[in-house]
């Protein structure tokens, strides 16, 4: 089912229509794993044509995908290590984000470089921006500009004057990356692909020697079913090895978490007209403009416990308190903070013991006939290697297979886009919205925007914002459960919006003003909306009690304690 804009929904009615296809169709290619790998290959195996389903047990950009840093780049710092390739790949990607892909949800970000050498230091980061300018043939965001120290405390008042001795203006880019996943899954859907979240895969079908698809079960009712498929693709991240040791197949590699924590503090505790990059004695730290906030991060430190809920531990935050604070003319305290959120990165295990120092190139392999794996890479890099693990699958379809075309198809949304910003007056006059609330809405749906204000035909006060988080209309909270695949107040109020990290409540205030919103779309009654709100409660109460323990481990132990959104998630098979 489509709506008014022609684009494939994602709501209740498609998500038990997806089951029963799940059931009784034969398809070509099977994806494990709803982060933004796994909703590429899907959207890179529908365009070629091929009979798609991807399936994941929780919710879109569930895990890795929705705590990045926020940023589709290219990733500077590579640069050091040697890895023009990486680099030069993420920059293209970078820019054909920002022009054709996504250009309703990539945008340019102007940083700041802080210069605190002199003599060697300018020319020696001088070029290696400039290469970063040239590697992905840019033509979008605008070349280095060289400042005295006068110009970089004009450009970032909140530095010390002593922190730097002049610096590098420079351009990358700025993204939701739980919004941008959702949507590439959703414009996989829109292509054809069968895609179901809440739906983990339990075990794998065979046929003689090879694999020929899998076993999933429902996450929010246990049901259970087999899906038949000529190759199965593992796109999983972090949880690779454990899809691995299901499928009984020796793996050709192994991938090794990495945990990095940001926090999020209010826009006025910074006075910056920019972003800004600083060097730490490991790797980088990022303070990001997002909204009325920045981000600040990140850490590298391995991680071997939880998952699915990687906790920050107050050692973690000090931290990056105290990287920061070296160089900001008034300090941050833990008071400042509103939000604080820890993600994994998938690295490729290699010789180093220090993470920050893997390679985050990516692996692809045929583990069996009918298993590719995937692993490694950057969130920048996603389509690059959605198009090599269809490519390795083709060699199990007994099919010719068309090659990939994802970098001329622009996501749901893209279309359109530049019109209707410059129809902003327009739609807020329509809609009577302030014209700034609807370029709020353009930057987050694109050309998909009318699609959701027409929910509130006849009901008015769904344009009102919410009470208690007020960046967002009401409105969006009917449209992330009826059209974007939210089954829980945790995907509306930590994925489909930020209101998780961009208040100090962390959703808590807005949980049960949002159930009661979306409860008609997913047929709660009163007994599943207080259920639905305790459990977000447990979780923030649990992440935030995580935050003041000293060690991974007691902070593991916490939040792993808090109840599931999905009651039949089980949990994953030991690795033998």
């Amino acid at each position: 089912m489509t709506n008014q804009s022609g684009v494939q929904l994602l709501g209740p009615q498609q998500r038990a229509d997806a089951w029963r296809r799940l059931a009784t169709e034969q398809f070509d290619v099977v994806v494990i794993g709803g982060g933004v790998v796994g909703a590429g290959a899907a959207l890179d195996a529908a365009t070629r044509g091929l009979r798609v389903a991807l399936v994941e047990a929780r919710d879109f950009a569930s895990g890795t995908s929705s705590r990045s840093s926020k940023m589709f780049h290219g990733g500077l710092r590579y640069l050091e290590q040697l890895e023009f390739g990486l680099v030069r790949e993420a920059l293209r990607e970078r820019e054909l984000a920002l022009t054709t892909l996504a250009p309703h949800l990539v945008r340019p970000l102007k940083f700041l470089f802080p210069l605190t050498h002199r003599v060697w230091e300018r020319p020696y980061v001088a070029a290696g921006i400039f290469l970063y300018d040239r590697l992905g043939g840019a033509k979008s965001v605008p070349a280095q500009k060289h400042l005295t120290r006068s110009g970089a405390l004009r450009m970032v008042p909140g530095l010390k004057r002593n922190s730097l001795v002049g610096g590098i203006r420079y351009y990358d880019t700025v993204v939701d990356d739980a919004r941008h996943t959702m949507t590439v899954a959703r414009t996989a859907a829109h292509y054809g692909a069968v895609v179901r979240t809440s739906t983990q895969v339990v075990g794998f079908l065979r046929e003689a020697d090879r694999v020929s698809g899998v076993r999933v079960r429902d996450s929010e009712d246990g049901s259970v079913t087999e899906v038949r498929a000529h190759a199965v693709i593992n796109a999983t991240g972090v949880w690779t090895d454990e899809i691995q040791s299901l499928s009984r197949q020796r793996g050709r590699f192994r991938v090794r978490a990495s945990k990095g924590v940001h926090i999020v503090v209010p826009r006025d505790r910074i006075v910056s007209d920019s972003a800004i990059i600083l060097r730490t004695e490991k790797s980088v730290l990022f303070v990001i403009p997002w909204g009325n906030h920045w981000i600040i991060g990140t850490t590298d430190t391995d991680w071997n416990l939880d998952l699915a809920h990687p906790a920050a531990t107050k050692a973690d935050i000090d931290y990056i308190l105290d990287h920061v604070n070296r160089v900001l003319v008034v300090p941050l305290t833990h008071d400042d903070i509103d939000g604080v959120y820890a993600g994994l990165r998938p690295l490729l295990a290699g010789e180093s013991d220090e993470t920050s120092k893997l390679s985050r190139e990516h692996a692809v392999a045929r583990v069996a006939p009918g298993l590719v794996a995937i692993a490694g890479g950057k969130y920048t890099t996603y389509r690059v290697m959605a198009e090599d693990a269809v490519d390795l699958a083709a060699e199990d379809i007994p099919a010719r297979i068309a090659s990939s075309i994802t970098e001329k198809v622009p996501l749901v949304g893209a279309d359109g886009y530049f019109a209707l910003v410059n129809q902003t007056m327009h739609l807020a006059e329509q809609y009577g919205l302030h014209p700034y609330r609807v370029k709020h809405l353009l930057d987050r749906y694109g050309s998909l925007v009318e699609d959701v204000l027409s929910l509130a035909k006849g009901r008015p006060e769904l344009l009102e914002p919410l009470t208690d988080a007020p960046q967002y209309l009401q409105v969006e909270m009917v449209y992330g459960a009826a059209a974007e695949g939210a089954l829980h107040l945790e995907d509306l109020l930590a994925r489909r919006t930020r209101i998780s990290i961009e208040y100090p409540h962390r959703g808590l205030h807005c949980a049960e003003q949002t159930a009661r919103l979306v409860a008609p779309v997913l047929g709660w009654d009163d007994a599943t909306i207080d259920r639905e709100v305790a459990t977000y409660r447990a979780r923030v109460e649990a992440e935030i009690e995580s935050q003041n323990r000293p060690d991974d481990e007691s902070a593991d132990a916490l939040r792993a304690a808090a109840p599931e959104a999905r009651p039949e998630i089980l949990e994953p098979v030991p690795i033998t």
